[in-house]
């Protein structure tokens, strides 16, 4: 038995993780971004999971955790909140790390999961001894706790992968899933090579099978997937993670009735297509917020899931000198799913002040000084070394505070009996029983067949939640997006009673949760509209004295309408800067939206690098932001730029961009000005491949206002004759 002093520490866990009763309120949680600012600058590719012990616990990659400092092998940490947080240190030090690892090879991206009785982590491995020199393979260690201590195996769950040339793929970012067949699956994969899902073995400790690949190469990175609704949502990291000031990092998403795919966009677009889709998860939005993306999912108690991810500060970039490692904090965001998607802050993008804190307590009204007062039947006993107490539930229990009439979600690591039941208001019933999960409300009643291997014996999370007319049990490993069996029922007028949550049959019952649900957002923020015509040109007439030129390009034609401009063999990145440009004057007034519509044909599948035209917002060569539909190797991307001197000593120039909708042949193009509160002049990107619905991305602020214009150019194919790209128009709108 353990002493008085450790029982009263460990119910005191449950307290801090039951919150307080009904009668009292819990204040209001905040948190503001960065939320490793209190002991971290940096804390890149994080991945987080609530612990046995009631703690959120997060990891991330093996950078230097400040300016000067050492680089860890993979970092921990955990709060309670979401408010405060505690360092706890490295995953591996010289002596645990992986034997396998060459020598200097980096750790990246850790995946954090539980299932069979441990905690997971899998991760990138930069280099091995198989082919010391960079050939990056998939890592798995497995510890007793969440802070460890973890044990590495005695080799790769994904071996590295030869790319035929002499080189090897960019095996790196792993991501697990538990899927509803009840196979573990492993994600992994990066820009070099596409991102592929290979099955692994029962433990999760091995590939098994031929992996399928499930994302062309040079799009995505960084992958994580979970199930909702029947859906697979695959989710992946795009552009530059790593530009400093230039980092335009977002992520984007498709979906599948399968963990194999193939993923979809929201537009039908497939993430393996030449032409790559990808709907918006989130992007920057012309605040500080730079490059948000390498992302991962947690629920919280209240079901409202949220997105960490690492992101840029554009003031400060650097954790060290210009060009060196980038200062990438750990963020927190909400999420909400509009018409089957999900959406940081409703498309709003990364938050900059105070915003409500994940929901970490409940209402039951469980304290240290009287553990039985929660649950009526159920016994309290001391946890092992993970957590703390459990309740141990054989016959009935309830909870003495009424479960609140209306939204309702029910919360618990459960250890099943033969069978379990939860109840809710008296009318909703979820039960565990003969390897089903049951759900009935009324003379309404759905199952699903758990896996045939399902371990009742484990810990596993069971959430059962009303919201609305929508009822949905769900049973999983660890609350990360993973599913073992989920059962939905709609009842059109469902009003639950305020009446005890009850639990029949046997469990043992951890970090238990009963909260009204959260309430959902489900219409997406506004985007910019365009008002009255402004001004513009529609090329119906040889350019007149609104327009100008930056290197005059004489191969540029106006007619029939159209303004035709061959591909120039030049660029505009770098020191390179011998593209033509072509500005027309812009409107007084603080906002407004410039428009064209481009015709260019870059084909697909086959490479072109860097065929493109768009438009451009620029101050000068060194200055400038460039919305261009692109050829990038074998895909085709509507990719905003970024150039500007990152390095006033030299003059260096660093250059980023983000990925924004879907490339088309001929493809409709926004940039939206405005002027925000601190006098700083943005521009936000928008396109559309039909003229009518459009895809509004990311935004990039310049120190002035700049000239709007038109630009062709990037063909280095050696093309005869080259691509012509034809504009239609470049007009400016009110902005409304």
């Amino acid at each position: 038995m353990p002493s008085k002093r450790l029982l009263a520490a460990a119910l005191a866990v449950v307290a801090v993780a039951a919150g307080t009763s009904a009668a009292t309120a819990a204040p209001v949680v905040t948190t503001t971004n960065a939320i490793s600012s209190s002991f971290a600058d940096t804390f890149a590719d994080p991945s987080i999971i609530q612990g046995r012990d009631g703690y959120w616990y997060a990891y991330a990659t093996s950078d230097p955790l400040v300016a000067n400092g050492p680089f860890g092998l993979m970092h921990m940490a955990r709060t309670k909140d979401f408010s405060s947080w505690e360092y706890l240190g490295t995953v591996f030090n010289d002596q645990t790390k992986p034997a396998w690892a060459a020598p200097g090879s980096f750790f990246w991206a850790p995946d954090i999961r539980y299932f069979d009785g441990h905690y997971v982590m899998y991760f990138t491995v930069t280099d091995t001894n198989a082919n010391p020199g960079g050939d990056p393979a998939i890592g798995v260690a497995t510890a007793p706790t969440p802070a460890g201590p973890w044990t590495a195996t005695d080799g790769p769950v994904v071996t590295p992968k030869p790319d035929g040339n002499g080189g090897f793929y960019g095996t790196i970012d792993p991501a697990m899933l538990t899927a509803a067949d009840g196979k573990r699956y492993l994600y992994y994969g990066g820009f070099y090579g596409g991102i592929s899902v290979t099955e692994l073995s029962a433990d999760g400790m091995h590939a098994v099978g031929a992996p399928t690949q499930v994302t062309i190469g040079d799009r995505y990175e960084g992958s994580y997937v979970v199930y909702r609704d029947g859906w697979y949502y695959f989710m992946g990291s795009s552009m530059n993670c790593c530009a400093g000031p230039t980092t335009g990092y977002s992520v984007f998403a498709g979906r599948s009735r399968s963990p194999r795919g193939p993923f979809v966009d929201a537009d039908g677009a497939a993430l393996t297509d030449s032409r790559v889709g990808g709907t918006t998860v989130i992007t920057q939005n012309g605040n500080k917020w730079i490059g948000p993306g390498h992302h991962a999912f947690i629920t919280d108690v209240a079901g409202q899931d949220h997105i960490v991810y690492h992101a840029i500060d554009r003031g400060t970039p650097w954790l060290t000198n210009p060009f060196g490692i980038n200062r990438r904090p750990m963020l927190i965001d909400k999420i909400d799913w509009v018409d089957g998607w999900p959406r940081t802050r409703a498309g709003l993008g990364p938050s900059e002040g105070p915003v409500p804190a994940p929901t970490t307590g409940s209402s039951l009204g469980i304290d240290s000084t009287d553990p039985a007062a929660g649950l009526q039947g159920a016994t309290k006993q001391p946890g092992d070394s993970v957590g703390g107490p459990t309740a141990s539930i054989a016959g009935a229990a309830q909870t003495r505070q009424p479960a609140p009439a209306g939204s309702l979600r029910v919360e618990a690591d459960v250890r099943l009996g033969n069978s379990f039941s939860t109840v809710l208001g008296n009318q909703v019933v979820a039960t565990v029983a003969n390897n089903r999960l049951t759900l009935t409300i009324g003379r309404r009643t759905t199952s699903v067949d758990l896996p045939a291997d399902f371990d009742r014996t484990q810990w596993n999370k069971l959430s059962v939640q009303v919201s609305g007319s929508s009822v949905t049990a769900r049973l999983n490993d660890s609350g990360l997006g993973d599913v073992y069996g989920e059962a939905q029922l709609s009842v059109p007028g469902l009003k639950l009673a305020s009446a005890p949550v009850r639990w029949l049959g046997s469990a043992e019952v951890d970090n238990l949760t009963v909260r009204p649900v959260a309430k959902p957002v489900t219409k997406l923020a506004d985007v910019p509209q365009t008002g009255d015509l402004l001004s513009g040109d529609d090329f119906n007439r040889p350019l007149g004295a609104d327009w100008s030129w930056v290197r005059p390009d004489d191969k540029a034609t106006v007619a029939d309408g159209k303004l035709s401009w061959p591909l120039e063999n030049a660029d505009m990145t770098g020191s390179s800067n011998n593209a033509g440009l072509l500005f027309h004057s812009v409107p007084a007034g603080d906002s407004w939206i410039a428009e064209t519509k481009l015709h260019l044909d870059t084909g697909a599948g086959d490479v072109r690098n860097y065929q493109q035209a768009g438009m451009i917002a620029y101050l000068n060569d060194s200055d400038f932001a460039r919305l261009g539909n692109v050829a990038i190797w074998k895909t085709r991307q509507t990719e905003y730029g970024r150039e500007l001197v990152a390095r006033p000593s030299d003059g260096a120039t660093s250059y980023g961009a983000a990925a924004i909708g879907r490339s088309a042949p001929t493809l409709w193009m926004r940039l939206a000005y405005h002027r925000n509160a601190a006098g700083e002049h943005v521009y936000r990107a928008g396109t559309s491949v039909d003229g009518k619905n459009w895809t509004w991305g990311a935004s990039w602020v310049l120190p002035a206002a700049a000239k709007i214009g038109l630009y062709a150019h990037g063909e280095f194919t050696g093309a005869n004759p080259p691509p012509v790209a034809t504009f239609d128009y470049l007009k400016f709108y009110e902005s409304r």
